[in-house]
């Protein structure tokens, strides 16, 4: 089996890219990219990657380089994609993979004119309990979805005050939060976003140099008739928890913690408990799947289709919140 080498961009969530790469057989990681030196020079001794640079075109432009882990800023991961693309390798690109359609548009050209594969860190994906649940669905436990709420609730609003995300001249926390929740809803029940309806706020953030809005609710209609719903809010009063009501015509599901709750009616007898780990996956678990989807040529878990027909719902997210009308959702592929 051939090796195959990688190359990283970026080194905050970009370190946990490079353990989980360097513990897979025949991979290797032989550079990393940070514009932060000590960073840079840090993690490339805690792990003997012997190429060091602070230019990521040194990563994306390397022959010797088959794979690109793009774990950037945001508002650098487009560009960056494109250049990996045009210059053969595969990429596994952190969320959001753009912040603006038209650079989201240049990606999937680019990758499509390729031949290369791309996927993205949609992680909960891989959460045991909800691979577990999403077997139920298939099977036709849960019987006829018919809604579905999915919640990002992370209490990090520092990273938009004081981090890059609130320096950037765009931003907007669905694209890296709710985009979670978005993915896995679509993923459980199998069907895609026709149309969004959304409105936010900024309470959280008005007495800072934040510009957007901090706060949504996104509402969705999915093609079968499912109706849903995505609260994305970095400020809630709680620990980090991603919510999921699943509301089917036999069964219902209520995620919680420890333990997630399943009801088949409204009595005491008619509920039972889920013990199947939670959040139970790690931020470099996909890779090992993209990695033997390269090596067999098929599309990985997270592939084409899902990272940009995501982020389109996205978009048609923000442009709902920007007109104040419910906006159809137009897919690039």
């Amino acid at each position: 089996m051939n090796t195959l080498r990688v190359g990283i961009i970026g080194l905050g969530v970009g370190e946990q890219h490079l353990k989980t790469y360097q513990g897979l057989p025949d991979v290797e990681v032989t550079a990393i990219c940070d514009i932060d030196s000590e960073k840079l020079e840090t993690v490339a001794q805690r792990y003997g990657v012997p190429g060091r640079h602070a230019d990521f075109r040194k990563i994306t432009e390397n022959a010797e380089i088959d794979i690109v882990s793009i774990c950037s800023y945001d508002d650098s991961h487009a560009e960056q994609a494109v250049s990996a693309f045009d210059n053969g390798k595969h990429v596994m690109v952190e969320k959001p993979v753009a912040l603006y359609r038209s650079d989201a548009e240049a990606v999937l050209r680019a990758q499509q004119d390729s031949g290369c594969r791309i996927s993205s860190n949609l992680i909960l994906r891989e959460s045991p309990r909800f691979i577990e649940l999403k077997q139920q669905i298939e099977s036709g436990d849960f019987g006829e979805i018919f809604c579905i709420e999915g919640d990002y609730l992370h209490e990090i609003l520092w990273k938009i005050t004081e981090g890059w995300r609130g320096a950037m001249d765009f931003y907007c926390t669905v694209y890296g939060g709710g985009i979670h929740l978005i993915d896995l809803m679509r993923w459980l029940i199998g069907q895609e976003v026709t149309e969004v309806s959304g409105m936010g706020n900024k309470i959280l953030t008005r007495d800072s140099s934040y510009r957007f809005d901090d706060t949504f609710i996104n509402l969705l209609r999915f093609d079968n008739g499912t109706i849903g719903k995505c609260l994305t809010t970095l400020g809630p009063q709680r620990t980090k928890f991603h919510s999921l009501n699943v509301y089917g015509t036999r069964k219902t599901f209520v995620n919680d913690v420890p333990n997630a709750k399943l009801f088949d009616g409204d009595g005491p007898e008619n509920e039972s408990v889920i013990e199947t780990p939670y959040p139970g996956m790690k931020k470099g678990d996909l890779i090992p799947e993209f990695v033997q989807a390269i090596r067999d040529d098929i599309e990985p878990n997270v592939g084409v289709r899902d990272v940009f027909r995501v982020m389109d719902i996205c978009f048609a997210a923000w442009e709902s919140i920007q007109s104040g009308r419910t906006q159809k959702v137009s897919y690039q592929i």
